[in-house]
């Protein structure tokens, strides 16, 4: 069944957005940053990361509660590595922070290959997939991971939420091969929990084995969701460990105090970490290449391969955020539902800025 979108432009969006940000303090280039991410969210089809989860994290977590410091000043600290940069973000506004990351990862890999960057003391940084999919758009294989700004997820065979949904993020460039990049990018709990929220504004249920309530019994209403589950057991969990441990590595604090800057020791941290990664693709090239192939229709050869033998109808990774950016460049602006455009006027209303009036808006039937 079509679902009924309304188009609002893109820069009455970013507008709303940038004054949300500004109201709360922050720079006018940290709101800019703030709304493009949103926009580029929005754009993908990403409902459970864009504008409205922004600043729902801001209130909850951010500027609000002293977990994100608005104007805050990214510290770049000494590394013995060429290809390594180590960053102290001081609580700066994860968008801004992510999207310097990775411009410098991609400056990197020029010279170096591949290039690494690892942040400290960070504040969330929302969609991973925005940043590796805009880097692989470039032509360079990107990925990035991060800490959860909270600890909502329950541990394998654990009872107590002691980790975050602990995103990963990979990025390829294969716009040449397919028509745009291959975007590999999940949460390792079953959902998000701005799915959680997507589904409760829209009034619909959570699939089974992704959420527990408050008693810690299996749930799928959104409303009583409290607490997260990996996917796939063992198995999410143990992708889940490997951004707990590049944090430790780098310097992270205890997992269960995110996000909870009034609990624990005052010189514990409570702050998430994040880890960017670009590597050119033709650094990879080892020049061998069966069949007279170079590193370009190789790539093509296996993605054919893939989709052969009968699996015409497989899904790429990343096609799913292709057709919706497809959809908002025919309809020229970003397509919400009416549950999302009243979400968007409480922030209007927060901020002291006028409602969007939903008969001023064009209608998508998707």
């Amino acid at each position: 069944m079509p679902e009924t979108y309304f188009i609002i432009p893109s820069a009455q969006h970013n507008q709303l957005i940038e004054r949300a940000y500004r109201h709360r303090g922050y720079t006018a280039a940290e709101a800019h940053d703030g709304a493009r991410f949103c926009e580029l969210a929005s754009t993908h089809g990403i409902r459970t990361h864009n504008g409205i989860k922004a600043i729902h994290l801001d209130d909850h977590f951010g500027s609000k509660v002293g977990g994100c410091t608005p104007g805050a000043t990214l510290e770049k600290l000494p590394s013995q590595f060429k290809a390594v940069q180590k960053w102290n973000a001081n609580k700066k506004l994860g968008q801004s922070v992510a999207f310097a990351a990775m411009d410098t990862c991609m400056k990197l890999a020029d010279e170096f290959g591949t290039g690494i960057v690892t942040v400290d003391n960070a504040f969330h940084y929302l969609w991973g997939g925005g940043y590796v999919i805009e880097a692989a758009k470039k032509g360079y294989i990107a990925y990035t991971c991060c800490t959860a700004g909270t600890s909502e997820v329950v541990p394998f065979m654990g009872k107590f939420p002691t980790m975050g949904t602990n995103p990963h993020s990979w990025g390829f460039p294969t716009t040449d091969a397919i028509g745009y990049p291959i975007c590999i990018d999940w949460a390792t709990s079953t959902v998000a929990m701005g799915r959680v929220q997507q589904l409760a504004r829209e009034g619909k249920q959570l699939p089974p084995g992704a959420a527990v309530d408050a008693a810690g019994n299996p749930t799928t209403d959104p409303h009583k969701a409290k607490w997260l589950l990996f996917f796939g057991q063992h198995k999410g969990y143990g992708l889940a460990l490997v951004n707990e441990l590049l944090a430790a590595f780098t310097g992270s604090g205890i997992p269960y105090l995110r996000g909870k800057p009034n609990e624990g020791p005052q010189d514990e941290k409570h702050t998430p970490h994040f880890y960017f990664q670009c590597t050119r693709a033709d650094a990879l090239d080892c020049g061998n290449f069966p069949a007279g192939r170079n590193q370009s229709t190789n790539v093509k050869a296996v993605l054919a391969d893939i989709r052969g033998h009968g699996n015409d109808k497989v899904m790429w990774p990343g096609q799913l955020e292709a057709q919706a950016a497809a959809l908002t460049a025919k309809h020229g602006g970003l397509l919400f539902t009416k549950a999302e455009i009243e979400a968007f006027n409480e922030i209007a209303r927060d901020c002291g800025e006028k409602a969007w009036d939903f008969t001023k808006f064009a209608i998508a039937n998707v």
